[in-house]
Order: C-alpha cells, then structure tokens, then sequence
C-alpha cells in the first residue's frame, strides 16, 4: 500500500465517529444527468447519437444557470469536459468547483473560474482555494488554446496529500497540505461539484472596466463527460478506489504522470502562463507579510 493511501485511509478511518461512512464510487461519461442535477436557470440537454449528453448553461439578463453532482466526496478525482462561451464573452464567468455544504464561515472550497473577455482577448482561468472558511489564494492563468472552439478537460485531484490541478492532463497548480505547520487543508468536509454560468461584470473583466454585452445574449457554455472516483457516503466502511483512467489519485499524480514530469509540468505552467499568483504579491502583502504556504515546500 502507498504512503499517501495509507496516510488517507487512517484519515478516513479516524473520521469514522465525525461523518457518515463511505465507499468508493467512479462514475463517468455517458449520460451527464445520472450523475448531475440541473438546478435552475435556463438550460440546454443534448443527447448525442452514442448516447452520451451534454448539458449547455445559459446566461441572459434575468439570470444565469447552474448544475451540481448528485454525490458528495471526501477526496477525489474529478475531469469534467468544458466548452466555453464564444465571442464577446466579457463579464461572464463560467465556474467548476468543489465545496463543502457545511456553515459557510467554516466551508471548504476549490474553484476553476473562467473569466470571460471581449471578442479576439484570452480567457483568464481564476483558481482559488478555500479551507475551514480561509480563502484569498488565487492563481490566474492565461490558456495556451481557444477554450471556446472545443471541449477541453479541467481536472481536480484532491487527497490528503495535496490538491492538484490540471488542464488537459497537465499539472498547472499544486497546494499541498501543511496542516502540521498551521496552514488549512480541506481533510474534513465532504464537497459537491457545481457547474454555474453566471454575470459577475462588476470585477470579471479587465477588472470590471469592461461590462457584459446584453445584446449578445444568451451566453453559453457546454459541459459533458463528467467523470468522478472518489469516497463517497455511502455503507459501513472507508473505502477508497483506484482512478479508472490509470493513475493513482490518492498518491496525487495525474494518469500517466511519474512526479518528475508532473513538477516539470507545474514549472512550465509557473514560468509560461501565471500572470497572478498571490504569493508573489508584494503590495498586497507588504513587509514580508506573506501567508504562511507562501514559504513552504
């Protein structure tokens, strides 16, 4: 047995008197809508011709629209294909995170926000990390493609180890856990993916300068092939399985990733496409004020 599955596994165990039981549950492709529910807001079910759905999120004036998955997990791996709002998308704001449904001011949470822009301007992926209510840890990429002419894959790989993201299979950011050195982790709280479409032109766009084109209306974005494996609440027992695409999600890695390709791949991704990144931010945290992960391995 790997450390870190061991390590997790006596995590599970131990939290056996705090939360319900679980099992390991892996779900994927197919029909979206046995492993998600469509919420509110207006929006679009397609059933292609090999059975498989996408779901279309759309925004007008009057309200966005938004999807959650019917399970809840204590660690997983989650890949969700996305297509994102074409054209003029300034102001909108399509999201895919994981958070708890504790108390708010004690939640845990993992965004990928995709930040919209005018006609011909790249999107902004806007991650961020929250942990027993903390928050404030954004990291801003700029995408190598045009997120808007197909379906790409976002990935969210949590364990007791760390929390990895991914685009396409590759590692752009790591958060590892320091809980031992004073830092939040999300270890705790079971979370749900949200899927939501929704107008935030007051800070999403060149920093609210460029507001949302209604006349573009109605925004859309498309999501398919939802694929989770993960601990789920379920029976009597903690038990945790293997991610179906080949890797292994407890020890962090991507599927087919040894750890020495996935650091190269985090460097390329620091060097290449960060353009914020709140550890490098010296005026917001002036005098050396740096949160304390800042300075951890």
């Amino acid at each position: 047995m790997a450390p870190a599955r061991a390590r997790l596994l006596a995590c599970l165990t131990a939290l056996t008197m705090m939360a319900a039981a679980v099992s390991w549950v892996a779900a994927g492709g197919g029909r979206i809508t046995d492993q998600v529910d469509i919420l509110w807001g207006p929006t679009q079910l397609i059933n292609g011709s090999d059975g498989d759905q996408t779901i279309g999120l759309s925004l007008d004036r009057v309200m966005g629209s938004g999807f959650r998955s019917k399970s809840s997990y204590l660690f997983a791996r989650i890949d969700i294909d996305i297509k994102l709002v074409a054209g003029n998308s300034a102001g909108t704001v399509t999201t895919v995170y994981l958070i708890s449904e504790g108390q708010w001011k004690i939640h845990d949470e993992i965004d990928l926000e995709f930040l919209g822009n005018v006609t011909g301007e790249p999107y902004t992926l806007h991650t961020n990390i929250f942990a027993n209510g903390s928050g404030g840890r954004e990291v801003q990429y700029r995408l190598w493609f045009d997120p808007t002419q197909d379906f790409h894959t976002y990935s969210i790989i949590w364990n007791s180890e760390q929390i990895l993201i991914l685009v396409d299979n590759m590692a752009i950011r790591q958060f590892k856990n320091h809980w031992d050195a004073g830092v939040p982790f999300p270890v705790y709280q079971p979370m749900r993916l949200n899927g939501v479409l929704w107008d935030a032109d007051d800070w999403a766009t060149q920093g609210g300068r460029v507001k949302t084109d209604w006349s573009q209306a109605p925004f859309t974005a498309y999501f398919r092939n939802y694929r989770a494996s993960g601990c789920q609440p379920s029976g009597v027992a903690w038990e945790c399985g293997q991610d179906p695409s080949g890797g292994d999600w407890f020890d962090g890695g991507a599927a087919g990733l040894d750890d020495v390709r996935q650091q190269q791949q985090l460097r390329e991704a620091q060097e290449r496409y960060t353009i914020y990144d709140y550890c490098t931010d010296s005026a917001r945290f002036p005098d050396g004020g740096f949160p304390k992960e800042c300075g951890l391995p």
